[in-house]
């Protein structure tokens, strides 16, 4: 789009049906899986290492906000992710919206459906949930380590279908 190209990591896997366009970015071990749509016209999208956009997610930039997600972050099935920003080691629900400069702090889990609104700031290791979502607990490290190992998961299992030797 306008010149830029998505930068793809030899190391990853897009799915042939995924739509990824403009300034987009996708690391080492992550995997893009189908129908998910990237646009990164007016901003960046990144997609860090070891982390999954299941199928049918939409990410898309504002012009103040890039969309950025983190490393060894599983995104479900039908996200929205709008201009925020995902830390690392969190999971995002099936069919939650994460809107235009929200912040989801690491090791959170974003509950399926949740509407994260405009600008939130979501504590690390918290459980998110409702709309608009609100925080209804602090998570222990036990959540980080099932986050950590889910997205790993994704890695292992697309990386010895296509041949990449698990780390």
């Amino acid at each position: 789009f306008e010149g830029k190209y998505p930068v793809i990591s030899d190391k990853a896997y897009v799915f042939s049906t995924a739509f990824l366009s403009g300034d987009v970015e996708v690391k080492d071990y992550a995997s893009v899986w189908p129908c998910v749509s990237m646009r990164g016209d007016v901003n960046k999208i990144v997609v860090g290492k070891y982390s999954n956009i299941q199928d049918n997610c939409c990410l898309h930039v504002a012009d103040d906000h890039a969309c950025i997600v983190g490393d060894y972050v599983t995104v479900g099935h039908s996200v929205t992710l709008h201009a925020c920003t995902i830390e690392d080691h969190c999971l995002i629900g099936m069919g939650a919206t994460v809107l235009d400069g929200a912040v989801i702090g690491a090791g959170s889990i974003v509950g399926a459906g949740a509407l994260v609104t405009k600008n939130t700031i979501i504590p690390p290791n918290s459980l998110v949930l409702g709309s608009p979502a609100k925080v209804k607990k602090e998570l222990g490290e036990e959540s980080m380590k099932a986050i950590h190992a889910q997205a790993i998961k994704y890695k292992t299992e697309w990386s010895e279908k296509y041949g990449f030797a698990p780390d």
